[in-house]
Formats: structure tokens, C-alpha cells, sequence
């Protein structure tokens, strides 16, 4: 990771679907920088573009127009096949509903993204021991041969966050990450982010939760398509407890019910 430059900056982002009397821009015109180390929370309600914008910071989707910047590495044109190589490199993702393989235990879905990389190959008791080690970071050492069914909805979500740290990303991206979980696992996956944060992790997530929000350093505001809002959070609430305490609570259960 190069300390010289933004880790994202983007020029005048547009995209539009369809044509004519059925054009819509969702994104028209998003200009923003994130620094390195950073944890910044995009909000904006239903149909804003903020999910877009998060696939375009991704590199799952193009711009129509604009330029993006990814660790100083204009990716605005690359083809569907030179994103996918440079997501594996830099990008971590955690999703709303973990999307882990239900016939893989835990470290099996943390050792995916290993095996898929195509640079500075490990051996696989080299990745085990990687994907064990990030198990481990989040609380979740002693569930390492669970199966996603038995593990609770936080503890899923902390599996899907030891994956997306498996290669050591230069940026996690978060979408909506507390979203399908209960208000006690939530906080525990805020606490986690925050102390990955802590740690020297850029994180950027999006929410519609002014209480997850309310967590991070920097909250954008994204209103049809259009950055209406970009502030420092000075009331953010601090962390409360280390990392370790992600081994305190769940008990693992034959089905999750954090919804």
C-alpha cells in the first residue's frame, strides 16, 4: 500500500441506466476523496445511490463517466476480468446477509479468498495458519470447524469480516454489515470495526442506521445520485472494548437467529 496518494478519489462519478424517457442517473457527478486509515460511513435513503456507489468503489460496476482511483490506480475502464484481479488484491467486502458457503466451515470460507489469489501463493499449511490467525482476531478461534448453521448471526458476520482480512486488503468495504443481526451482536461488530480502525484499517460502510454512522469519523450523504453532505463526526462514540471481548458472549447455536 502506497502512503503518497488517497486510497479512493473519484472524479465526477456518473452512472446511468437505461435511455431516453427511462434514463436514470444514479449516481450524476460524485466527487470524493478518502484517506488511508479513515472510517467513513455512506448514508442516504432508499434508492439514493449509495449502493451504487459502493459496487463502483468495489469494483463490481463501472462508471459511466468519472474516474476512480483505487490506492492511485485509475480502475474507472478496466474490463470485468482486470476488476476482479484488483478487488482480490485490495479489496475486503463484508455483506448483510455474510454470504458464506454453507457446506465450508469457518475456516474454509476464511481460506477462499487465499485460493483464489493468483500472487505470492502460500503453502496450504501457510494458510491455514493465516486463516486461523484471523479467526482468531475477531474472537472466533474456537469455531473454526463450526459450520455457518451453527454459528450465531454475529458470529457469521465476524467469520465473513476474518475473510475479507484474509489478504490483507488495503480497504474493507461494509455493506450495511449490522443489518440482519440483533442490537447485541451489532454492537459487537461496531466494536470489532472500530478496533480494525484502530488498528490502522480504512473501512468504509454504508448504512441507513444514524446509530451504526455514529460509530465512524466521517459521514457522506448521498441524496439522488448527488453528494449533498460530507462532515467530520465529532460526536462519534468512542470504543468501549477490546477486541478480545469478541470471545465473551455467543454461544454457538445449531441455527442463527439474529434477525
Amino acid at each position: 500500500m502506497n502512503q503518497d496518494h488517497p486510497i479512493i478519489r473519484t472524479e465526477n462519478l456518473k452512472k446511468i441506466y437505461g435511455s431516453g424517457e427511462a434514463q436514470v442517473n444514479a449516481l450524476d457527478g460524485i466527487t470524493l476523496t478518502i484517506q488511508q486509515g479513515e472510517f467513513v460511513a455512506i448514508m442516504g435513503p432508499s434508492g439514493s445511490g449509495k449502493s451504487t456507489l459502493l459496487n463502483i468503489l468495489a469494483c463490481l460496476d463501472r462508471p459511466s463517466e468519472g474516474r476512480y482511483f483505487l490506492d492511485g490506480i485509475e480502475v474507472s475502464q478496466y474490463s470485468r476480468r482486470d476488476l476482479a484481479l484488483i478487488r482480490g488484491r485490495k479489496i475486503g467486502m463484508v455483506f448483510q446477509s455474510y454470504n458464506l458457503l454453507p457446506r465450508l466451515t469457518a475456516l474454509e470460507n476464511v481460506l477462499l479468498p487465499i485460493f483464489y489469489r493468483r500472487e505470492q501463493r502460500l503453502s496450504a499449511e501457510e494458510a491455514r495458519q493465516r486463516a486461523l490467525a484471523m479467526l482468531e482476531s475477531v474472537g472466533l478461534g474456537d469455531r473454526a470447524h463450526h459450520y455457518p448453521n451453527q454459528l450465531s448471526g454475529g458470529q457469521q458476520q465476524r467469520v465473513a469480516i476474518a475473510r475479507a482480512l484474509v489478504n490483507d486488503p488495503a480497504l474493507i468495504l461494509a455493506d450495511e454489515p449490522t443489518g440482519n443481526l440483533d442490537s447485541h451482536a451489532s454492537q459487537e461488530i461496531l466494536e470489532l470495526l472500530q478496533n480494525l480502525h484502530a488498528q490502522g484499517r480504512t473501512i468504509v460502510l454504508v448504512t441507513h442506521d444514524p446509530e451504526v454512522a455514529a460509530r465512524t469519523e466521517r459521514i457522506l450523504l448521498i441524496r439522488d445520485g448527488h453528494l449533498i453532505s460530507d462532515q467530520s463526526n465529532d460526536r462519534r462514540q468512542p470504543l468501549v472494548t477490546p477486541l478480545a471481548s469478541a470471545q465473551r458472549t455467543e454461544p454457538t447455536v445449531e441455527a442463527h437467529h439474529d434477525r
